[in-house]
C-alpha cells in the first residue's frame, strides 16, 4: 500500500468519524426531524463538502446567542412598551376596540415573541409594483427634513441604484442625516466607487456581517434580508422591493411583481428601532439623543380610538438569530391556523418547515379555501425545483396552486378571511423563517386585507392553475430534480 493510499484511507476515516460526531450533535440538539435527516443525508452523500456546508449553514445561532441585543437601549424600550400593553390586555377586557377583539391572542403572541407593540396609524398605502414603490420611496426621501434611515438586502450599481445614491447625496448636502445599511452578500457586486461616493459626502454606510474569504465565519449564513426606509421618524416603508433595475422594469422577466407598504403613524417607531438595533450590531454604538428619531412613540391609550380608515392598527414583527423566538414563523403559523373562510398566500420561494406546511394542509383539509401563488419561473433554479417539490402534497390536501406565468412574482403576502393581512420581507422558506434577519407587518384592517385579496385575483388571471391530473404526468426528470432539490431544502 502506497503512502497516498494510506493517507486517503486515514483522511476518509477521519472524515467519517467527524461526520458521525456531527450527526450525533444534530440529533442531540433536537432539531426539526426532517431538517436533521436532510443534513445527515447531505453529509453522507457529499463527503467533506457536506460537513463544510453543515458547519457554515446548519448552526442555530438563535439559541447560541451569537447575535445579542439584550441591554441595548432601543431593545429595553421595546420590551417596556410591549410589557405595558400585555399588562393592559390581561387586566382590562375592554382595552381592545371591538374590531381587534378576535385577534387578542395573536396580538399577545407577537407582543411576547417579538416585543411587537400594536400601533395606530393614520395611513397605510400598498404598492403592488416595484416601480410604484420605488417612486414613492424616492419622493419621501426627497421630502426628508431631519434624517433618512435606509436598509436593503440588494443595492445594485445601475440606473435605480444611482438614482437612490444621487438623492441621498443631495439630501446629505442639505444637512439631512443619512444612514444606509446594506447586506454584504446581497450587495456582493456593489462597486467600491459607489460606496465611496456615499461616504465621502457624509453618509454613514454600514456593511452588515461582511464576508471575508480568508477568514470565513459561520455567521455569513445569517443574512440581513430586511428592506426598511424611515424618513424623519414619521414615514416608514417595508416589503419585498430591493434597489435594482429589475424591481423597476422587470429585468430579464416580462414583469416583476412585488408588494411594498408605506406606513404613517406609530408603527414607524418599530421600524426605526429595528434599523437602529441593526446599526448597533455593526458599530456597537447607540445614540445619546434619541427623541428626534422617535417623534411618534406608541401611546398606551391608543386602544381607546375607534376603528376607522384613518385608525389602522398594525404590529411590526422582526425575527432573526438575535431573537429569542422564530417570531415571524410563529406569527405565520398562528395567522394560518386562525383562518375560517379563506387564505391567500403569495411567495416566490416555498420551502416551509413542517409546522407551516401542516398548518396550511390542515386548514385546507378542514374546509378553508387555501390559495397559494408561486412563480412558474424563478430567479434561482434550485429554489424553483425545491418549491415545486411541495406541490403534490398541497394539491392532495385541496390547496389551490397558481403559477404566475407573466413574469416573476416576488411578493411575500398572506391575507386571512379578508380581515387582516401580512406584508413584509420574509418568504415562506427555511432561510427567511430560521436564518435571516427579516421584518414584516401584520395589519388588522379589512380594507387593506381586501386590497391584497383583490390583487391576488387580478394576478390569478396571469397564472396557470396547477391541476392534479396534469401535475401527476410531469416528466420523470423533473421529479428527480425536485427530489434532489428537496434534500437541500435546509440550505434554501
Amino acid at each position: 500500500m502506497s503512502f497516498w493510499e494510506l493517507f486517503s484511507i486515514i483522511l476518509y476515516l477521519l472524515y467519517l468519524a467527524i461526520a458521525i460526531y456531527a450527526s450525533i450533535i444534530i440529533i442531540y440538539r433536537k432539531l426539526d426531524p426532517i431538517k436533521s435527516l436532510s443534513w445527515i443525508v447531505v453529509m453522507l452523500m457529499l463527503p467533506y463538502v457536506g460537513l463544510f456546508l453543515y458547519l457554515f449553514f446548519g448552526q442555530n445561532y438563535r439559541k447560541r446567542k451569537i447575535f445579542n441585543r439584550k441591554g441595548v437601549r432601543d431593545e429595553r424600550v421595546r420590551r417596556i412598551f410591549a410589557n405595558n400593553q400585555l399588562k393592559h390586555l390581561r387586566t382590562n377586557p375592554s382595552y381592545l376596540p371591538g374590531n381587534l377583539k378576535p385577534y387578542k391572542k395573536l396580538i399577545m403572541l407577537n407582543l411576547r415573541s417579538s416585543r411587537s407593540t400594536l400601533g395606530t396609524n393614520s395611513d397605510i398605502e400598498i404598492y403592488f409594483h416595484g416601480k410604484d414603490a420605488l417612486d414613492a420611496m424616492f419622493s419621501s426621501i426627497s421630502g426628508a427634513k431631519q434624517h433618512i434611515h435606509f436598509q436593503s438586502y440588494i443595492i445594485d450599481d445601475d440606473i435605480v441604484g444611482n438614482k437612490l445614491k444621487n438623492l441621498l447625496i443631495e439630501k446629505a448636502k442639505e444637512g439631512v442625516e443619512v444612514r444606509v445599511i446594506f447586506d454584504d452578500v446581497g450587495c456582493w457586486g456593489l462597486s467600491s466607487e459607489y460606496k465611496s461616493d456615499l461616504t465621502k459626502n457624509g453618509i454613514e454606510l454600514l456593511n452588515f456581517s461582511p464576508v471575508r474569504i480568508l477568514t470565513p465565519t459561520s455567521k455569513f449564513n445569517y443574512r440581513n434580508h430586511r428592506k426598511i426606509l424611515v424618513v424623519d421618524g414619521t414615514i416608514g416603508f417595508i416589503g419585498g422591493v430591493n434597489i435594482a433595475d429589475r424591481y423597476y422594469n422587470g429585468g430579464n422577466f416580462t414583469e416583476w411583481r412585488d408588494t411594498h407598504i408605506k406606513i404613517i403613524g406609530e408603527s414607524v417607531a418599530s421600524m426605526q428601532s429595528s434599523f437602529l438595533l441593526d446599526r448597533y450590531f455593526i458599530i456597537n454604538r447607540q445614540f445619546n439623543k434619541r427623541k428626534k428619531y422617535y417623534p411618534m412613540p406608541v401611546s398606551e391609550e391608543f386602544f381607546s380610538l375607534e376603528p376607522g380608515n384613518k385608525n389602522i392598527h398594525c404590529q411590526i414583527i422582526t425575527s432573526g438569530p438575535d431573537s429569542d423566538w422564530a417570531s415571524i414563523m410563529q406569527c405565520y403559523f398562528a395567522a394560518i391556523s386562525k383562518a375560517k373562510k379563506n387564505i391567500y398566500i403569495i411567495t416566490p420561494y416555498f420551502t416551509p418547515n413542517e409546522s407551516i406546511l401542516n398548518a396550511i394542509k390542515i386548514a385546507a383539509l378542514g374546509g378553508v379555501e387555501v390559495s397559494i401563488m408561486l412563480s412558474e419561473k424563478s430567479d434561482t433554479s434550485i429554489a424553483h425545483w425545491c418549491t415545486m417539490s411541495y406541490a403534490t402534497e398541497l394539491l392532495e390536501a385541496g390547496v389551490k396552486v397558481f403559477l404566475y406565468s407573466k413574469g416573476f412574482n416576488h411578493s411575500k403576502v398572506i391575507s386571512i378571511d379578508g380581515q387582516f393581512c401580512i406584508v413584509g420581507s420574509a418568504n415562506l422558506d427555511n432561510r427567511s423563517l430560521d436564518y435571516n434577519f427579516e421584518i414584516t407587518g401584520i395589519i388588522y384592517n379589512a380594507g387593506v386585507a381586501q386590497s391584497i385579496e383583490d390583487q391576488f385575483i387580478k394576478d390569478s388571471e396571469k397564472c396557470k392553475p396547477l391541476a392534479s391530473s396534469k401535475w401527476a404526468k410531469r416528466s420523470r426528470s423533473n421529479q428527480i430534480k425536485e427530489s434532489f432539490a428537496r434534500l437541500l431544502s435546509p440550505l434554501i
